[in-house]
């Protein structure tokens, strides 16, 4: 259906979405549209087409999917488009003076010759220039949005492309659709791919490949690998521009190998040979990253060993002080982190690596040295703090970040950090806390901040699953075999009759378990069907956990290896949501892709946003106390408030900041009662469970099991299968990560 008309008044309009309701006076007489309108005024002429629904507050509504702004084509209509406010500084009077002056040929005055507004009394040489920009604003946005939604392209997604690339876009989507899905967050291949049929573009052409290309090398990011080899990515972009149906193409596949190098002239890949056979290609960027890294690793590993130093002595004080016994591993570890520029501590759960960091903090302050202390995340920064008392960040505050800004070469990037090689951290020693969720891009923020003699002592569990993000840094440092590595082995906190701890380290040697039931804190209940398991949990949640350990049942924290499948991340949420914040009229809601978000539901923020705003309010609420940017992949907090009149919901974190997400930006979050094992990872949880029945082998692994239960601190509970849960200890294979910063470590230590 289409309707057209008027914009007669604005009810309500979000500069950040677009989205706008309106009403629309037209022959029919007048309704209330609403949508995605960017620049929305009164005065303008809307053709638009969509559909009537009834809307449980407002009544009758149109709400539209696509529209078009039209030109007036009459006097009375000029001037009431120009006396709108769509253009800025002019208002109705100046408007009428306009088209008395130039009647039916304003609109072509303004867009050609603006110089002539001049003429009009009230409006100087300045004030006509000014006019002229605002008009031309407004109707190459609007031109951009129709010529881009004419392609199938949404309006959102075409309000992106008119922002990157302003009057260029004609030609880039004309000549080369694919470089949107190059510059673009959210654009994919598939996407470029539609656009370029319907722009005519050939099947073949050396555009789609070399996109196709660079697609599935960041698609192999988002998995967490820094390059692919050249035999699967040859494969994986074959799939991409092939459908199964169609014969096999040597030609096609032989020109796929052509365009890497293509890429590799245009500085957009990079191709290595490693240890003789495999050819690894990356993104240029990750290359970069990881050579780049390996270099201040080298340059700020430097010997501090001095024979003043009684160390020996100096740890027996802080023993006596602090009234602990330090095993002999323990005192290496703080010996190799005060003589060397890079330290690496590592060890399981209950190997005293707190205990550690505590002692070598003490031992700082003894050397007068100024230490900063970080983690990767929240979460874990604020057990870190409460560990040792020592004021901990994640290191996105450390490094201070910013929203935008401009890059080295004068590009605009999405975020920022203050300290970098230009304005390095002031300190004499880091440390970092749980460094195997680190990934390879923070890792080299960090390490451009930090300059030579300052240490960097990176502490973690080796046996953890990498970081979410690309790269296995803390792994890939050991494994060079380059820097001081203390292996802490021996465990501690098995007196505290604590059998999570001890069961943890007999999984990750592969040790199969007593399924006896007899422990105070590891248990085991079997059920085979994923409706008993779900069953087992409501019991749990809501009856048997929160009264034997004392935790609201809200900080139970199911663990689960997948997302798809009815004990997935996905089906879990749904059931887990009805069971603790189930519906109610009094209670708010928003459905945003079959997924309901409710007031007091808890949720997790799924990518990186380094733009989002948040703020921390005192303890009444009345004034801001912090401020900054900044949202991570796997922060979790609750539904505060959702605000169906500005069109967003308030999420509060853990560490009290409050974010402000519009209903665009839903997609940036999804429930957090269930996630999965690998997003868990640096966090801490009073009670897990982890439901069992079946998966992917190369998923359910000892490493991923390994993981779930050393995230709990008082009760491990396991639902499902005694087979599944014994053939995840028994299997060793892990899913195979492509990093090469081992390499390259090993190619600058052997230069130097």
């Amino acid at each position: 259906m289409i309707k057209e008309g008027y914009v007669e008044k604005v009810i309500y309009k979000n500069d950040d979405n677009g989205y706008a309701v309106f009403t629309v006076e037209g022959e029919d007489g007048e309704d209330i549209f609403v949508g995605t309108l960017h620049g929305i005024s009164e005065g303008i002429y809307i053709s638009a087409e969509g559909e009537y629904v009834n809307h449980p507050q407002y009544d009758l509504q149109f709400k539209f999917t696509s529209y078009e702004i039209k030109m007036p084509d009459d006097m009375v209509s000029v001037e009431r488009y120009l006396g709108s406010g769509i253009i800025k500084g002019v208002g109705e009077a100046l408007a009428k003076r306009i088209v008395k002056k130039f009647k039916m040929d304003s609109l072509r005055i303004i867009e050609e010759e603006p110089e002539r507004l001049a003429e009009v009394k009230g409006i100087s040489e300045r004030k006509a220039r000014e006019i002229a920009v605002s008009y031309n604003e407004k109707k190459e946005m609007q031109d951009a949005i129709i010529f881009l939604t004419g392609y199938g392209i949404s309006i959102n997604l075409a309000v992106k492309i008119f922002n990157e690339y302003g009057q260029e876009m004609y030609k880039i989507i004309r000549s080369n659709p694919y470089k949107i899905a190059e510059d673009i967050s959210g654009v994919g291949f598939k996407t470029a791919d539609e656009i370029a049929e319907r722009m005519g573009i050939s099947s073949d052409s050396d555009f789609r490949i070399r996109a196709a290309l660079l697609y599935t090398l960041l698609n192999a990011s988002q998995l967490g690998h820094m390059y692919l080899p050249k035999q699967m990515l040859v494969a994986k972009t074959y799939s991409l521009l092939v459908d199964d149906n169609v014969p096999y193409n040597e030609e096609l596949e032989n020109e796929i190998g052509s365009q890497i190098i293509e890429l590799q002239m245009a500085g957009k890949a990079i191709v290595k040979e490693l240890d003789g056979a495999v050819i690894a290609v990356y993104a240029a960027a990750n290359y970069y990253i990881e050579l780049n890294s390996a270099r201040i690793l080298s340059d700020i590993d430097l010997d501090f060993t001095s024979e003043d130093r009684p160390l020996d002595k100096m740890l027996a004080q802080i023993e006596e002080v602090e009234k602990i016994t330090l095993e002999e591993k323990q005192k290496l570890a703080i010996k190799n982190a005060v003589n060397n520029g890079v330290a690496v501590i590592t060890g399981g759960p209950g190997t005293g690596k707190t205990t550690t960091i505590n002692a070598m903090i003490k031992m700082f302050e003894k050397l007068n040295l100024e230490l900063l202390l970080a983690a990767p995340t929240g979460r874990a920064a604020k057990r870190i703090t409460e560990a040792t008392g020592y004021t901990a960040q994640t290191i996105h505050r450390l490094l201070e970040l910013s929203g935008g800004g401009i890059d080295e070469e004068g590009n605009s990037s999405t975020y920022t950090f203050a300290r970098n090689s230009n304005n390095p951290l002031e300190a004499d020693v880091i440390i970092i806390d749980e460094m195997s969720m680190v990934d390879s891009s923070l890792f080299y923020s960090l390490l451009q901040a930090i300059m030579p003699g300052t240490r960097l002592v990176l502490v973690g569990d080796s046996n953890q699953l990498p970081s979410v993000g690309p790269g296995n840094v803390l792994k890939d440092i050991i494994r060079s075999e380059v820097f001081s590595v203390t292996v802490l082995d021996k465990i501690f906190r098995q007196g505290e009759n604590s059998d999570i701890i001890t069961n943890a380290h007999l999984i990750n040697a592969g040790k199969q378990l007593a399924i006896n039931n007899k422990s105070r804190d590891f248990f085991y209940i079997p059920r085979q069907g994923s409706q008993d398991i779900i069953a087992e949990l409501k019991h749990l949640i809501l009856d048997s956990l929160p009264g034997f350990f004392q935790v609201d049942p809200m900080n139970i924290q199911v663990l689960t290896p997948m997302r798809k499948y009815e004990l997935g991340v996905e089906n879990l949420n749904k059931r887990l949501q009805e069971i603790l914040n189930p519906p109610n009229r009094s209670i708010p809601e928003k459905e945003k892709n079959d997924v309901v978000f409710r007031k007091g539901d808890k949720v997790m923020q799924i990518k990186n946003n380094y733009k989002l705003e948040w703020k921390i309010m005192d303890a009444k609420g009345r004034f801001v106390k912090e401020e900054g940017v900044g949202v991570f992949n796997g922060d979790v907090g609750f539904v505060k408030e959702i605000d169906e009149f500005d069109q967003k919901i308030v999420v509060e974190y853990d560490d009290g900041r409050l974010v402000d997400y519009l209903y665009s930006q839903l997609d940036e979050l999804e429930h957090a009662y269930a996630i999965t094992i690998h997003k868990s990872q640096g966090s801490e949880y009073p009670a897990v469970i982890l439901p069992l029945l079946g998966g992917p082998r190369m998923l359910m692994n000892r490493n991923l099991l390994y993981t779930g239960v050393t995230r709990a601190k008082s009760c491990v509970c396991i639902v499902g299968s005694v087979h599944t849960f014994q053939e995840m200890i028994a299997n060793e294979q892990e899913q195979k990560r492509y990093s090469g910063l081992k390499d390259r470590i090993k190619e600058v230590y052997e230069l130097a």
